[in-house]
């Protein structure tokens, strides 16, 4: 059964859906891209012309009543997801919508709770990414033995580094769309998949540049947003864990992560802050030398994709075409995304309270 989409987002300008979603949702079968909504008639007018699309509206209510519709993925700024989810989810329509799911945990409750009974997805692509898989089919099969510790350090832009226009709003904590809840919320989802969740946590944030340049406008903005983020902790397997996430430093390296074990190591290396860009990930076992491990076939449906944002994406709708199928459970739900805002919201509070948090739920 094809699943026909519409899709919330997808701007003749260039955005995140034109850059990801649409080339991923045209490179896996069984989707049909059919819809488009976007804030007035001219503009998604321009939109469907611009990408192909037949039906355009200007309304995420129109969209989501089409009956040409059977998915709905909302990639637009993380203020405007409770609105369009919850409009999408009073039409019955089963809901895909971009990570963060909302604007905090209050409001990340409130969707988890509409989506009750509901086909309701948070966008978590780096889980479904071919070398994450296999990063956590090596830990399953033991190839480090018991886990002993593991430690990431990753950096991820804009914050602490010049903005234009379009990513300004970034620097404003109040619209949730930071480097702890965008970046961080990706990075510690795939982490956990691999390794395990974090039963406790201590956490360290701060704002290293409270002043940035906007390169469109020539003129400095304040940052409210932290742009270096530091959690220690204990995962629920007893591994000791921390990672580091940096605000944009051109001279620093992009991800590296080890991860220790009673029989062997892994060690991985990425080209972008989150685990759903190119890695490279090398291994050894007892006295061995670490040497690479390539991703083996079969783990990577989509190698066209290789090095570009749809790359994960592809993946991770291959993965939802068997959930809206029937055939698994596999897809990150939103009661899934309500966890990792749980999540964060105990690094904020270990940040600001320097007291240790015991996470609920992991």
């Amino acid at each position: 059964m094809t699943v026909r989409v519409g899709v919330v987002g997808l701007s003749a300008t260039g955005s995140w859906a034109s850059y990801a979603h649409l080339p991923a949702l045209r490179a896996v079968e069984g989707f049909e891209v059919r819809a488009l909504a976007t804030s007035s008639p001219e503009s998604a007018q321009a939109a469907a012309e611009a990408y192909g699309v037949p039906l355009a509206f200007s309304s995420v209510e129109e969209l989501a009543r089409c009956d040409e519709v059977d998915l709905v993925v909302v990639a637009v700024k993380v203020p405007h997801h409770r609105e369009l989810v919850l409009e999408a989810l009073s039409a019955e329509k089963p809901v895909l919508c971009e990570w963060p799911l909302a604007n905090g945990v209050a409001e990340a409750a409130e969707l988890a709770s509409a989506a009750e009974g509901k086909h309701a997805y948070v966008g978590f692509q780096g889980t479904a990414a071919p070398a994450v898989r296999y990063l956590q089919d090596l830990i399953a099969d033991g190839f480090v033995g018991e886990l002993v510790s593991t430690s990431l350090i990753a950096t991820a832009g804009p914050w602490g580094g010049p903005v234009g226009n379009r990513t300004e709003y970034l620097l404003d904590k109040s619209n949730g769309a930071t480097l702890l809840s965008i970046v961080f919320g990706h990075l510690v989802d795939s982490f956990s998949y691999i390794v395990g969740d974090l039963a406790d946590l201590n956490a360290t944030t701060g704002i290293r540049r409270p002043t940035v340049l906007n390169t469109d406008s020539g003129e400095f903005v304040t940052a409210t947003a932290e742009d270096e983020i530091v959690v220690t902790g204990t995962l629920t397997n007893g591994a000791i864990a921390s990672l580091h996430l940096r605000g944009m430093n051109d001279h620093s390296s992009k991800l590296i992560w080890e991860i220790n074990g009673t029989e062997g190591h892994l060690r991985i290396d990425g080209t972008g802050g989150t685990l759903a860009n190119p890695v490279t990930i090398r291994g050894a076992r007892g006295d061995d030398v670490l040497s690479e491990l390539p991703v083996p076939d079969g783990y990577d449906h989509h190698a066209d994709l290789v090095g570009s944002p749809a790359h994960a994406v592809a993946h991770a709708y291959d993965r939802l075409r068997l959930d809206l199928n029937g055939g698994s459970k596999q897809a990150p739900d939103f009661a899934h995304g309500l966890l990792r805002h749980r999540l964060l919201d105990a690094i904020e509070r270990a940040a600001e309270t320097g007291s240790r948090q015991c996470i609920q739920g992991q």
